[in-house]
């Protein structure tokens, strides 16, 4: 019975994690420097996920990873006045999708709330068990 509770639990983490990421991705959109402040546009994030067995004592999970999206070339935008233009006026953006982004965020969210609830229904059944045991 606790197995599932320590799969969920772990779930949660990913998923919380995942929603760190997605939030990072979408206040970076605008993002034309790196954290040293070298002209690098921010690259998006992404969480991958992986079934974790931990061992003959342990029971399984989810391991989850942040990844770099260093494959997608960065947008270009012509805004000739921006103080970080080349010399034909254009600056380099991140490329991603900020629809795909919020409804990546609505999916964890429900992935969460799915997580949640079946901690409350594992804990429901422990606790019937033991009602029928006493």
């Amino acid at each position: 019975m606790l197995n599932s509770i320590d799969i969920s639990t772990s779930a949660l983490v990913a998923q919380r994690m995942r929603m760190d990421t997605i939030s990072g991705n979408i206040a970076n959109a605008h993002t034309t420097r790196d954290p040293e402040g070298n002209l690098s546009p921010f690259q998006r994030r992404f969480v991958t996920f992986a079934a974790e067995n931990r061992g003959t004592n342990g029971g399984a999970g989810v391991q989850a990873e942040v990844q770099i999206d260093d494959q997608t070339p960065p947008r270009r935008k012509y805004e000739p006045g921006h103080p970080d233009a080349d010399a034909d006026g254009y600056i380099s953006l991140p490329n991603f999708d900020m629809v795909t982004e919020f409804i990546n965020a609505m999916e964890a969210n429900r992935a969460y709330e799915a997580n949640v609830a079946a901690i409350d229904i594992t804990k429901q059944m422990a606790q019937l068990g033991l009602r029928i045991l006493g």
